[in-house]
C-alpha cells in the first residue's frame, strides 16, 4: 500500500509542476492565483499521502500548514485585486 501512496504522491507532483506554467503563462491574475491554490493543497495532498506512506505523522502538522497558507494567498490576494471603497466615496 505504501507504493501506491508514493506513487499518487508522485503523481500529485507532476501536477504542480504543471500548474507552475500556468503561474508563468497565466494571461490573467485569476490564472495565477487558482495555480497558487493548486500548490497549497496539493502540497497538503502530497504531505498527508506521504504521512502515511512512511508511517511519520509530523507530515500530517505540515500538510495543515499548507493548507492554512493556501487559504490566507487567496484571501491576501481577493483584498489587493478587489479593495473596498472609501466610506467617503458613498455618502
Amino acid at each position: 500500500m505504501t507504493t501506491l501512496y508514493t506513487a499518487a504522491a508522485a503523481f500529485l507532483f507532476l501536477t504542480v509542476i504543471a500548474g507552475l506554467w500556468r503561474v508563468l503563462r497565466g494571461p490573467d491574475p485569476g490564472d495565477r492565483l487558482m495555480a497558487s491554490q493548486l500548490f497549497g493543497t496539493t502540497a497538503a495532498a502530497i504531505m498527508l499521502l506521504l504521512a502515511e506512506s512512511g508511517e511519520t505523522p509530523g507530515l500530517r502538522y505540515l500538510a495543515l500548514v499548507f493548507a492554512s497558507l493556501a487559504v490566507v494567498s487567496v484571501v491576501a490576494f481577493a483584498r489587493l485585486a478587489w479593495p473596498e471603497e472609501s466610506m467617503e466615496d458613498e455618502s
